[in-house]
This record gives C-alpha cells, sequence and structure tokens, in this order.
C-alpha cells in the first residue's frame, strides 16, 4: 500500500488484502471492513465514526506502513483484539494477548445470568479459567458488594487479569492460580461462574487460521470437550452454598448433554439459555440439598 493514500483508500485495499482469493460473501465483506476499521482508527487514535466522516483524509506514510503491517498479521490469521492489545467486553476495555482468550461477546450472557441469580446484597462469587479476568471484572464492576475470587491454571493469564484489575481500578478482586477448584478448598460461594474449554480436541476448526493463534488450553477439552465442564460439574457441589448456582457456557451443541451432566448431579432448576445469534450457549443450574425438590 503506497503511503499517500487516503482513509477511503487504505481501508478498500485493507478489505480486499484479506478477501484475497476466497469467498467474498457479503458476511466476509461486513467482517473484513470492520477489521479493517478497526486496525485503521487504532493506528490514528480516532474512532470508527471519524474514517466514515473524513474519508479523503491522507494518513502519514508511517501510518500507512504500520496498517499494511497490522493488515499483513489479520491476513495471516492473528485475531484483531492480539494485533491491537486490547478487546472490549461488557463496559470494559481489556488488554489481551496470546496468553489468554479473546473475550466473545457470547461470553456477556454469562455475565447478564450472574448478575440476575446471584443475591441483590453481599455474596461470594468464582469465575472459573477467568483468562483475561473478563467475567470476574465485569461482575465486580457491577456489583460492587460481591467478593469475586478469580481462578486460572496460566500464570501468564493470571498476569494479564491483574494488569487489567488494576488499569480498572477493580482491586477487591482475588486471583489465584490452579485448576478449577484445587485453589478453592474448603470455600463455598453463591454463584460459579465458568467458560471452560468446550472444543473437542480433535476438531478441525482448532488448526483454521484464528483458534491457533488462541491458547489450546483455554480451548480444548478432551474427545467430546466436555472432559473439563464433567470435572466442573462434579466438583462444584462441595463449592456452592445452599441454593447456589452453577453457571457454564457451553457449545452450541452441548446443552443437552451438559443438562444431563448436572441433572445426574443432583441440581436442580436446569436451564439454557441462547445467546443473541439463537444458540444454546449456557446452561444454569441451582444446587439443592439432597432432601429438596430437584425439579428442573
Amino acid at each position: 500500500m503506497a503511503g499517500n493514500l487516503t482513509i477511503d483508500a487504505l481501508l478498500t485495499e485493507g478489505v480486499n488484502r484479506l478477501q484475497g482469493a476466497g469467498n467474498r460473501t457479503a458476511d466476509d465483506v461486513s467482517t473484513h471492513t470492520l477489521d479493517t476499521e478497526l486496525l485503521l482508527a487504532h493506528i490514528l487514535g480516532k474512532n470508527r465514526t471519524y474514517l466514515k466522516a473524513h474519508p479523503e483524509q491522507t494518513p502519514t506514510p508511517e501510518q500507512a506502513r504500520r496498517y499494511t503491517a497490522f493488515i499483513d498479521r489479520r491476513a495471516a490469521g492473528e485475531p484483531v483484539a492480539y494485533i491491537v492489545g486490547y478487546r472490549d467486553f461488557w463496559t470494559l476495555r481489556l488488554a489481551v494477548n496470546p496468553a489468554v482468550l479473546v473475550p466473545r461477546p457470547e461470553t456477556e450472557l454469562l455475565v447478564e445470568r450472574a448478575l440476575a441469580l446471584g443475591p441483590a446484597g453481599p455474596a461470594s462469587v468464582a469465575d472459573l479459567g477467568t483468562g483475561s479476568g473478563a467475567i470476574a471484572l465485569a461482575l465486580a464492576s457491577e456489583r460492587p458488594q460481591w467478593s469475586v475470587t478469580a481462578v486460572d491454571i496460566s500464570a501468564n493469564a493470571l498476569s494479564i487479569a491483574r494488569e487489567n484489575a488494576a488499569t480498572l481500578g477493580l482491586t477487591r478482586v482475588e486471583f489465584l492460580k490452579g485448576a478449577w477448584f484445587v485453589p478453592l478448598r474448603n470455600r463455598q460461594f453463591d454463584v460459579i461462574a465458568s467458560n471452560p474449554p468446550y472444543v473437542s480436541e480433535t476438531d478441525t476448526a482448532l488448526k483454521g487460521a484464528t483458534l491457533q493463534h488462541e491458547p489450546q488450553i483455554a480451548l480444548a477439552s478432551g474427545p467430546d470437550g466436555l472432559s473439563a465442564i464433567r470435572e466442573i460439574v462434579s466438583a462444584a457441589p462441595d463449592h456452592l452454598k445452599r441454593h447456589g448456582w452453577l453457571l457454564l457456557e457451553h457449545g452450541s451443541d452441548q446443552a443437552t448433554e451438559v443438562a444431563h451432566e448436572l441433572v445426574a448431579r443432583g441440581f436442580g432448576h436446569v436451564r439454557s439459555h441462547r445467546d443473541l445469534a439463537g444458540h444454546w450457549r449456557l446452561t444454569e443450574a441451582q444446587w439443592v440439598a439432597p432432601h429438596e425438590d430437584t425439579l428442573k
């Protein structure tokens, strides 16, 4: 890309580069347009509205060079969030890097349901597999009276999560290193939320251009993708207060199996929810004492 191109010309060339020789469906063009706008806006220190309002402006040669390099990285499959170093989630801007999964919009459903089910007053909440801290920090930002504990097995992920907490001023969140409930021995919570890995380890999508850049430990979980979920469901009752809630994000084709696992473990009020795209994305369940009604 030449260094004397206008904003409009740079965006057009960027979309063409991302399209390459692939299919040019409407969805592809829309996605690539968004990607190019996000990358150029980041370089210019502006928002996307500015790009649309000033298409005739000419970025500097150095800005054009950086943009070209960013487009090349995106064309190779690297997520936009890793390229710019952040991702917006809920009402928060979170730093991200390849040590953590890029927070997805559909995971905001987990935050919504935790807020709806959790106590109105003080409560203890755990986020298992916190990654960038997205769920824990979103909950802490909405419920200052809640005590939030975030767990992750990756020291690098916890470093990013702690950085995000400090940047956002959410210093009340506790971060612990370990697998699932291991660092939570003898502790119980009102709400336990988790977006665990739920992709089959044999799924070819893991080798796709985008997912191969993200941490596999945060994506794949056993032959059917449910190993981590089963482990969490099995251990959760020991860490839930009476009438506490467990919320699990999962794949769009896993709701029935996840619900089955929860019912078999003795949970009640098992419900699955669709995300904004209409996919079954989350299943919630309440822990009740053995003698209580476990009607779904």
